[in-house]
């Protein structure tokens, strides 16, 4: 991917695009990749970075959902475990099975969860990617070391998926970049185009790095900014009525020792009625989530202390080591752009997580809710609006059979993995400038080679990309990133042609959003 190169082709003025999207996120991906698997002309326009909001904070979950299933929410589980088939084929090196295990302290847990997750093995058919099974207490301390003994009767294994959010949404804005669509990021919407009518035609957009402002025309606009999807509706409509209501999840990032083994613990049941989830993931421990209403969206949310207290409170029910605000490596904080409930109602864990795609009278369409899992298939569920908004019926759909950027089904050990087929090109480019090799920070495995990596091919403009998304160290140890920092971004200086102002500006940036990923 190159900016400069997608900039270059705003220029033409008079260009229709087929499709164009607003959001880098999970769901304006998925609907890029769609449409381009139909052979339209695509432009997506991210107003920070690719999953620079939620699409870089969930609990790193490839899954079917098991609590929608004890909702009673069964299609959206069908169709998620059909999706998540799809994910961990076509992106194999950044998606991979996950054996999870539920541990059992009472007769009916034991009934209620071996039955219920032998109808979640039933549901995926032949996309099951394990059997559950029960295993008994022994089994279960083996697996899960540091798990409380007291009471313990066994355990339920089941099978998910896990993947990388962030590393997932780069490798999807390559693959569709890569078959034809023009993928940009900080590339602001500052406004829509009408025409006498009142349908939109096009859109202003401002380019953030480089100050310039250009004018897009368009047959079909998409709104998939996830939880600023009003922002966009108010645009269009400055009467549209508040649609989203941000739900806010937390996790904490400690070391993997607090679990032990290589299975997730899944606690089905919390005193506010949610799951949480502890999951190995690049080496730590992921411990989330919660379910907090917030009214006002941030892009960089930050985590309220009473979440944290009971993300260790509910923690520490289930483990031997107890954890404790100072083992806390990094905590982050994501915002689900879930559908307003109806007045009076504050239970966001019973609102639906399926999507909703709305089609306003200026012609604007709406992609809302869903989650990871399914991002293929609400991009694909959003395209099909194509005929409605132009009267002109789009190919069909072959998204689903797309291989993602890097796919192969034996990724290099390690941190490799995540670059699937490209690490090759990365252990070349280290090979050409031997100080390259230098690891970015003791503690991790990454090499500077990957700082030039991202910014070449994947769009990485400033030093939160690269250390937030591109490369993960900001979430899985806050204070290494900080640490870090000046020694990548005088790298991307040097491969940019930056000055020292810039560097300054840019180390006082990220300083000031890494600060939000310590625990205080």
């Amino acid at each position: 991917m190159n900016r400069e190169e997608n900039l270059s082709q705003l220029k033409d003025g008079t260009k229709i695009w087929d499709i164009a999207i607003i959001g880098g996120g999970s769901s304006g991906l998925g609907v890029a990749l769609d449409a381009i698997s139909r052979g339209m002309s695509v432009l997506l326009l991210e107003k920070a970075d690719f999953a620079k909001g939620t699409s870089s904070r969930s609990t790193k979950l490839v899954h079917g959902g098991v609590r929608y299933l004890a909702q009673g929410d069964v299609m959206l589980v069908l169709e998620a475990l059909k999706e998540r088939g799809r994910l961990l084929k076509n992106a194999a090196h950044l998606a991979h099975d996950q054996p999870f295990i539920i541990p059992i302290y009472t007769w009916f847990d034991r009934i209620q969860y071996t039955v219920g997750l032998k109808i979640y093995d039933w549901m995926a058919g032949n996309l099951r990617i394990g059997k559950s099974k029960w295993i008994s207490k022994s089994d279960t301390i083996s697996r899960l070391p540091a798990i409380k003994q007291k009471g313990l009767m066994g355990g339920v294994v089941y099978y998910d998926g896990q993947f990388d959010d962030a590393r997932l949404a780069v490798a999807i804005a390559q693959t569709a970049d890569a078959a034809g669509a023009c993928i940009l990021n900080y590339t602001k919407v500052a406004d829509l185009i009408k025409n006498d009518s009142g349908k939109i035609t096009g859109l202003k957009v401002r380019d953030e790095i480089g100050k310039h402002n250009y004018t897009i025309n368009a047959r079909m606009v998409v709104n998939a900014t996830g939880v600023f999807a009003d922002k966009i509706l108010q645009m269009d409509n400055p009467e549209a009525p508040k649609m989203i209501q941000p739900s806010q999840g937390i996790h904490l990032v400690m070391d993997l020792d607090f679990l032990g083994g290589t299975d997730a613990l899944m606690i089905p049941k919390t005193k506010d009625g949610r799951v949480l989830f502890a999951v190995p993931w690049h080496g730590k421990l992921v411990v989330g989530t919660t379910d907090t209403l917030r009214e006002n969206p941030k892009l960089e949310p930050e985590a309220l202390q009473k979440e944290i207290d009971f993300v260790l409170e509910t923690a520490a029910g289930y483990l031997t080591k107890v954890p404790t605000r100072a083992d806390v490596k990094a905590v982050f904080a994501g915002l689900r752009p879930l559908a307003r409930p109806k007045e009076g109602s504050t239970k966001t864990k019973e609102i639906s997580r399926s999507h909703k795609v709305i089609l306003s009278e200026s012609g604007l369409v709406t992609l809302t809710g869903g989650k990871w899992t399914t991002f293929r298939k609400m991009g694909e569920d959003t395209v099909d609006y194509f005929e409605q908004v132009t009267g002109e019926k789009p190919n069909a759909s072959t998204s689903s059979d797309m291989k993602i950027q890097g796919n192969t089904t034996k990724p290099e050990k390690g941190h490799w993995g995540i670059y699937g087929t490209d690490a090759t090109a990365i252990h070349a480019l280290a090979e050409s400038h031997p100080e390259w090799k230098e690891k970015i920070h003791p503690d991790f495995p990454n090499i500077l080679a990957e700082v030039i990596w991202a910014i070449r091919n994947e769009m990485a403009v400033k030093l939160d990309d690269v250390l937030s998304r591109r490369i993960r160290m900001l979430i899985l140890d806050a204070q290494a990133a900080i640490d870090s920092a000046p020694k990548v971004v005088k790298l991307m200086a040097e491969e940019m042609g930056k000055d020292d102002a810039w560097i300054k500006t840019e180390l006082a940036d990220f300083q000031k959003t890494a600060l939000k990923y310590l625990i205080k």
